[in-house]
């Protein structure tokens, strides 16, 4: 009988992948370092790929010397892009070190080297001779997350929903959402405590006109996510809008020309799968972990600073009862 893909794995969790002994135990026991794994849950992978992302240089050095081939892929790509695209360099050396190629293209013509060089640490691999880097349009890519992740730094979106409509003026998403301006005194209510009266304070949405577009905000709640303010703001345009939901983690929803593009998305999630065009494949390395970050930069929305998320908006607007 053809044992399992999984068998003398089984059971390790991401910090298992850290622990050398243990590694080393089921070598020795016979788990088969080329086979495919299905650890803590749905994750499924390689040993060596679970390893270049949760374990340590030692434990990706051990698994190294004992595969096949080291730039051997999985779902489209090898350990040592996952380990790159996880921002693992110290894995990242090791697995150069044991022989994995920086500059072995892969995913839409990308490969882990010339990823680096959109990162944190472009000198990670040397460049070989004649090698043409980053275009001009992937640079300045690079430059503008850069930018705009520290210009929004300091967002707390727990409990926030955001919408960025790209090349749309405040006026004229006022009047796309049939909104009228909140009263003074309901806004005041509702800043002083969001979750006194939450049916309420669902119906109102700030909103700020930005450089490429506009943001409508609910530091309380989801509203400005769902489609009954999402696809009239997107009609002839474009929005990328998210959730943050303290359960359940960011739940994003894209509308395109007043349709819903795609739903159930992860904005910030760093999905790098081979479906993936090129331009997607750099904006989720680039914006892991920075929800609101990425959808900001996917409507071209260049805030300059965090103001038109987290306050105060330009105009707070009371939306009609159908759109709570």
């Amino acid at each position: 009988m053809t044992a399992p893909p999984s068998a003398g794995w089984s059971g390790i969790d991401g910090r298992g992948w850290a622990d050398l002994e243990a590694i080393r135990v089921r070598l020795e026991a016979g788990a088969d370092p080329n086979s495919g794994v299905y650890a803590f849950g749905s994750y499924e992978g390689k040993p060596l790929h679970f390893a270049a992302e949760w374990g340590t240089p030692e434990t990706v050095a051990e698994l190294a010397r004992r595969v096949d081939d080291v730039d051997a892929e999985f779902d489209d790509r090898t350990a040592l892009w996952t380990a790159v695209f996880a921002r693992r360099l110290d894995n990242a050396r090791a697995l150069v070190a044991a022989g994995a190629d920086p500059w072995r293209p892969m995913m839409a013509g990308w490969s882990p080297g010339r990823l680096a060089l959109a990162g944190p640490t472009p000198g990670l691999f040397p460049i070989p001779a004649g090698h043409p880097g980053l275009t001009s349009d992937e640079a300045a890519t690079a430059a503008e997350a850069r930018r705009l992740i520290t210009a929004l730094e300091n967002v707390d979106d727990d409990h926030m929903g955001v919408a960025c409509v790209a090349d749309l003026t405040a006026a004229e998403a006022v009047r796309r959402l049939e909104a009228r301006p909140a009263g003074d005194s309901a806004i005041e209510a509702v800043l002083a405590d969001p979750w006194a009266d939450p049916d309420a304070h669902l119906g109102i949405v700030g909103i700020t006109e930005v450089p490429g577009g506009c943001v409508v905000t609910q530091p309380w709640g989801y509203v400005p996510s769902i489609p009954e303010v999402t696809l009239p703001l997107s009609e002839g345009t474009v929005c990328y809008s998210l959730f943050a939901n303290p359960r359940s983690g960011n739940q994003g929803l894209v509308s395109r020309d007043g349709a819903i593009e795609d739903s159930d998305t992860h904005p910030g999630g760093g999905d790098a799968g081979g479906h993936l065009t090129a331009d997607e494949i750099l904006a989720e390395y680039l914006y892991q972990g920075e929800a609101v970050a990425y959808s900001c930069a996917m409507a071209g929305l260049r805030l300059p600073d965090a103001r038109a998320v987290v306050g105060p908006p330009d105009l707070w607007l009371r939306l009609p009862e159908r759109d709570r």
